[in-house]
């Protein structure tokens, strides 16, 4: 029998870690008293400090606060005498936690933010972009801490800046890596780097899209096990070493070693420099025992308690269920069994909405008025479309929907709920700074010299009646099988109509390709549109992306797939990207940075803002709002993006047949929302 003593230390001690998750402290303490005394006599320090701080958590659950502090000052003093920065932050944060319980709120402060600043300067050597997103992601725990000490000490002195505090401190937690993605975006990063390296990254991009499209088209033919397991790991391998060749890029910049990482900006800079008086930004973070929301103007902030966490997303989720009853395929249920769940899905929804809207908006309903609303969410909520909640007040449900539909009958408006777009433009943002860091990327910036770029109705299939007779018999090889939208032709033709010839690009059929889609000519474009499928990558999101025309004019496959990490790599100054598609705006969630998938790679590229939906949309009624969004843009009225979103939508909603929220509040506007009727412009130069 082999003897590892040291290893043996280690099972133990994440025995004791277990037991005490499920709660059961007698047996934790057991094991990881039995762990503490294999690492001392072994004399592994480090793991002595990892074991004395899982104690401290153990006694502290156990609601013995000077036994935990006990073992958290021995934690501190070993991790610091071995300088491992990591036990040392989490051993500040479980006395903070102590500190906080005991009631010694600036006590607590102190040592949570003295494990804050070991966090970021942790972060602040990791050079590889996702490394640095995963490793704030499971630091959120510090900032949670933090946020909820705030929020307590504001409770007891509300008068002393404590809220200010604690709002900028969930602004710290947020969208870091998108923040200092955007900021080096305009910096040449790849200038000075030795030409083999980026041949290297070049090569090795090529080769991920080729085994991602092989796994694809394996996947729409319902490829087997044995086919699609080495080819999984193939592409695991491939991304780590892509990764791990553009952090090189980044190391051996001297572009990127001049980089100065954007700060988020203080609550006086976003009152200031982000908001007209005609705004309100709405900031949530959703807590495991509270969750808040700050409601922000450009002269006052206030805060509110939420429910905890699960009873917030539980809430979402039901909601999100029954919008999605349309997509949901139920085997072999009738034509009319269908129908049937849909009605009663569109009967529950008025209610559980309500429920929802009324935890998330009813505090800050006397401050909505009819501001444009700008959006920071958190977990669950980043899937959730604001637009369609109704408006929030015991009669909301019930009462007409403003001036925009006074021509309709008083007992019509009585029987549908009044959306919350009906009052308000909504735009998400991932947080206030990454506003703050778009502005100043855009600040100056001109105008693209053309107006409008569409990609639509591409071709998938090489049985496409667009695919010429003659070689249709000819082809080889495995199609991946896509759906044809051909609603999205109706949709370029509509949108082209509104723009001189000179203005446009109109790329349909086999030129809707992504060859079209990465030609550096589509950054001379003030709008671009894509008409087409969304995929997701959940596994890898970077992978993720939309699909374009999969063969040719003879029907030989071509790669058509336009993926997150090629987005990064275009020069896109667009005003708006919209991806009408389906489920364009979903990714990866992670925490702290929010969805990460097509949406950050269009704004890498240079786009103000991108459009962008939640789930699988309805080819007809998603062509109609397009049309009308477009109207509203690039017709008389020359509205904000954000307001012609608005005005689309409704028109939608006002539609009997697409009265549901499931064929109008799909898409959702991120990034710049524009000045306000006659203010400086914020995007641009432009006149929108």
């Amino acid at each position: 029998m082999v003897s590892d003593r040291p290893g043996e230390a280690v099972t133990l001690n994440n025995l004791g870690a277990a037991y005490n998750s499920l709660g059961e402290r007698e047996r934790a303490l057991t094991h990881l008293t039995e762990a503490l005394q294999l690492r001392r006599a072994t004399g592994d320090r480090p793991g002595e400090a990892i074991t004395l701080n899982e104690i401290g958590v153990v006694y502290h659950a156990l609601g013995e606060p000077e036994r935990a502090l006990d073992h958290y000052s021995q934690a501190l003093a070993l991790s610091r005498a071995v300088s491992d920065r990591a036990t040392e932050a989490l051993t500040l944060r479980g006395i903070a936690r102590v500190e906080r319980d005991r009631g010694r709120l600036e006590e607590a402060r102190a040592h949570i933010e003295a494990a804050l600043a070991i966090i970021e300067s942790l972060r602040v050597g990791v050079i590889s972009r996702d490394l640095r997103a995963s490793y704030f992601a499971s630091a959120q725990q510090y900032f949670d801490t933090y946020i909820d000490l705030l929020m307590q000490m504001h409770a007891q002195r509300p008068a002393e800046g404590y809220v200010a505090a604690a709002f900028q401190a969930s602004e710290r937690a947020r969208a870091r890596s998108l923040i200092e993605a955007l900021a080096e975006a305009r910096a040449p990063i790849r200038q000075g780097v030795e030409p083999a390296l980026l041949e290297k990254e070049r090569a090795l991009r090529q080769r991920l899209n080729a085994r991602a499209e092989r796994q694809l088209r394996l996947q729409s033919a319902g490829g087997a096990a044995d086919q699609m397991g080495p080819l999984a790991r193939e592409i695991e391998e491939l991304v780590a070493q892509l990764q791990e060749t553009e952090t090189q890029i980044r190391a051996r910049s001297p572009r990127y070693a001049a980089l100065t990482r954007p700060a988020t900006l203080s609550l006086a800079e976003i009152q200031k420099e982000l908001l007209e008086p005609d705004m309100l930004l709405l900031e949530y973070a959703l807590g495991a025992e509270k969750s808040y929301l700050w409601a922000v103007t450009p002269t006052s902030i206030k805060s509110f308690v939420l429910p905890p966490r699960a009873e917030i997303e539980a809430a979402a989720r039901r909601v999100l269920t029954l919008i999605g009853e349309r997509n949901r395929q139920v085997r072999f249920e009738t034509a009319d069994e269908r129908a049937s769940r849909i009605a009663q899905a569109d009967a529950a929804y008025p209610e559980a909405a309500g429920a929802l809207s009324a935890m998330l908006l009813g505090p800050v309903a006397a401050d909505l008025g009819e501001k444009r609303l700008l959006i920071v969410s958190d977990g669950a909520l980043h899937y959730l479309p604001f637009a369609a909640l109704p408006s929030p007040g015991e009669d909301a449900a019930m009462r007409p929907p403003g001036n925009m539909a006074k021509e309709a009958a008083s007992s019509e408006r009585r029987a549908h709920y009044v959306p919350l777009v009906a009052d308000h433009e909504i735009v998400n943002l991932p947080s206030a700074s990454t506003l703050g860091v778009l502005r100043r990327e855009l600040a100056g910036r001109q105008p693209a010299p053309r107006t409008l770029a569409v990609l639509a109705d591409p071709v998938f299939d090489k049985d496409d009646e667009r695919v010429r007779e003659a070689t249709r018999g000819h082809t080889q090889g495995q199609t991946l099988r896509a759906r044809r939208l051909p609603f999205t032709r109706r949709e370029a033709a509509g949108i082209a109509s509104l723009v001189p010839e000179a203005e446009r690009l109109v790329a349909l059929d086999f030129e809707a390709s992504r060859a079209r889609a990465v030609d550096p000519k589509l950054g001379q474009y003030r709008f671009v549109h894509f008409a087409t499928h969304g995929f997701l990558d959940s596994e890898h999101p970077e992978l993720s992306g939309i699909v374009l025309s999969l063969v040719d004019q003879r029907g030989a496959e071509q790669d058509g797939f336009l993926r997150a990490h090629d987005v990064f790599n275009l020069n896109l100054p667009a005003e708006m990207v919209t991806l009408s598609g389906c489920r364009t705006g979903l990714g990866t969630e992670v925490k702290g940075e929010g969805i990460i998938g097509l949406t950050r790679g269009f704004m890498y590229a240079g786009a103000a803002r991108v459009l962008v939906s939640l789930w699988d949309v309805s080819d007809e009624a998603s062509a109609e709002l397009m049309m009308r969004l477009y109207r509203g843009i690039l017709g008389k009225e020359r509205l904000r993006p954000a307001a012609a979103l608005r005005a689309a939508q409704l028109a939608i909603w006002r539609e009997p047949r697409w009265r549901a929220p499931y064929y109008w509040a799909a898409f959702v506007l991120q990034g710049e929302p524009g000045a306000a009727s006659g203010g400086p412009q914020a995007t641009n130069g432009s006149a929108h």
